[in-house]
């Protein structure tokens, strides 16, 4: 059965709302959980769906409180920007999923040449790699302090500025980290790309609530 009513609208749109906000919190928590395991974090992608999710959060508000008071201005704006958030996120998601091997390693490049001294210290220690890639030269910080370089004395194990990874017993950290940059931007993009859809439905379904008559209104009002 069709749900053509006021009040089913009503409650549909409401309820779909309702599903927003907790889809902003996926979108927010999945692309940060993304950020988080590939340490670096300077992806600009996935930072764009953390935004995206902030965005989806407050427009489902806005919605809601429209659909609860049948407020056709605050109907009108929710339909205009629902569906802008949803072009951006549709094409940050498709984004994501299109990234091939040789943008993910300029954009996680990118995130290590910006990343401070500190930053760069946790993640060696957290995977055990040393240096970005084997041209980094002296561009990371000392690795002595790793398993890997336990009674070594290779140049990225003792400190020294003019070293190269070539002769490193440690794996570069875009070695170690390949694979979870790759997963985190297949898990972003697909999961920002699937909800994108339902954003459509969000639009069509205020335009058709927003010209249903209140039956509780003043009939005048409409005429």
């Amino acid at each position: 059965m069709v749900c053509g009513g006021f009040t089913c609208s009503k409650n549909t749109l409401a309820a779909l709302n309702i599903f927003y906000i907790l889809v902003s919190f996926v979108l927010v928590g999945v692309a940060a959980y993304a950020r988080v395991v590939t340490v670096v974090t300077s992806l600009a992608l996935v930072g764009g769906v953390i935004s995206c999710g902030v965005f989806l959060f407050f427009t489902a508000l806005i919605g809601l409180i429209g659909a609860c008071r049948h407020h056709q201005v605050l109907l009108f704006f929710y339909m205009i920007i629902l569906f802008l958030v949803f072009l951006v996120q549709f094409s940050l998601a498709c984004a994501c999923l299109a990234v091939n091997e040789e943008q993910r390693e300029q954009l996680a490049k990118s995130g290590w040449d910006f990343s401070s001294n500190e930053t760069r210290i946790i993640v060696q220690a957290t995977s055990q790699c040393c240096g970005f890639k084997d041209q980094d030269g002296g561009q990371h910080p000392s690795c002595r302090s790793l398993t890997c370089c336990t009674k070594s004395e290779a140049g990225c194990c003792s400190g020294n500025s003019n070293s190269t990874l070539k002769n490193c017993p440690c794996s570069s950290c875009l070695e170690k980290l390949s694979d979870k940059i790759n997963y985190g931007f297949k898990l972003t993009g697909g999961i920002g790309l699937f909800f994108s859809f339902t954003e459509l439905i969000g639009v069509w379904l205020a335009l058709r609530y927003r010209n249903l008559k209140d039956p509780m209104a003043n009939p005048s009002a409409f005429l």
